[in-house]
């Protein structure tokens, strides 16, 4: 049996390196994703996406904190995430970045708000600040054209604002606008309360933390986080419970859901439109 000649060989492993060339030098293509999220895309379709015009991204804030005995720690993770999705489908062209899960809960020595209580993962107002940032510089080296921050916890609002404000302006001669989305949270939020007292619920009632509003909006996302039989009639101190939770509903929370939705979606639309 004949060993190949020498310049088989050298064909042979020619023609496997020009192969290979052919190989790198085909740009990397992919069809447009049928997901918002990012973390559900490889690199190459979210550059896809970006090239036929999803250069907007939202990113939500969550939280790991305390809601009553009724209801799981991650409450605001599991509605930030849906709302968040409903919001990017809505607008067209935009995308999302995974729910930052890390926020200000309240000092750790001694502990206050949320902290006081079992469960709680908080972080400083700087490292949360530090991570909006981070990730919207992140976004930004990627792509996007506009990053939109939703925070589903008030405490988070203050540092959110001043994130978005700090880098909207050292990014306007670029064309690249940070959005601090606050009507998701403040404007729905007076929203909400307006439909529960159309309903004859008394602010007392209502709350101002995982009450009706709160317990519901989770019922209607994540109706495994929920269980009322947990919660006793006690109040804040004993609980952490504002309101009446026994009074939510899956029905209601598609109502105020929605009131969240369409706020954030008026307001982003508001800032392209330059209003």
């Amino acid at each position: 049996m004949h060993s190949p000649s020498k310049a088989k060989l050298a064909i042979t492993a020619l023609a496997g390196v020009v192969l290979a060339l052919v190989i790198v030098s085909r740009p990397l293509t992919a069809p447009l994703p049928a997901t918002v999220r990012i973390s559900d895309m490889t690199w190459v379709e979210v550059r896809s996406a970006i090239e036929h015009g999803y250069d907007r991204v939202l990113v939500p804030s969550g939280g790991i904190e305390q809601n009553g005995p009724h209801m799981i720690l991650g409450k605001h993770d599991h509605i930030v995430s849906w709302t968040a999705g409903r919001i990017a489908t809505e607008l067209g062209r935009t995308l999302v970045a995974p729910v930052v899960s890390f926020v200000p809960e309240g000092e750790f020595s001694p502990p206050s708000g949320h902290m006081r209580f079992p469960g709680t993962i908080g972080v400083s107002e700087p490292v949360y600040a530090g991570v909006l940032e981070d990730i919207a510089r992140s976004l930004k080296a990627g792509g996007f054209k506009t990053i939109c921050f939703i925070a589903d916890h008030g405490g988070s609002m203050k540092v959110q604002a001043e994130v978005a404000a700090r880098l909207t302006r050292e990014w306007s001669q670029e064309g690249i606008r940070v959005v601090d989305v606050d009507d998701y949270y403040a404007a729905a939020g007076d929203l909400q309360n307006k439909f529960l007292e159309s309903q004859g619920e008394r602010p007392a009632a209502i709350g101002q933390h995982a009450g009706i509003a709160d317990t519901s909006e989770l019922m209607a996302v994540h109706p495994t986080g929920v269980d009322l039989s947990r919660h006793p009639a006690f109040g804040l101190a004993e609980t952490g419970v504002s309101g009446d939770p026994r009074r939510a509903s899956v029905d209601r929370g598609k109502v105020l859901l929605d009131l969240k939705v369409q706020a954030a979606v008026r307001q982003i639309r508001a800032v392209k439109a330059g209003i």
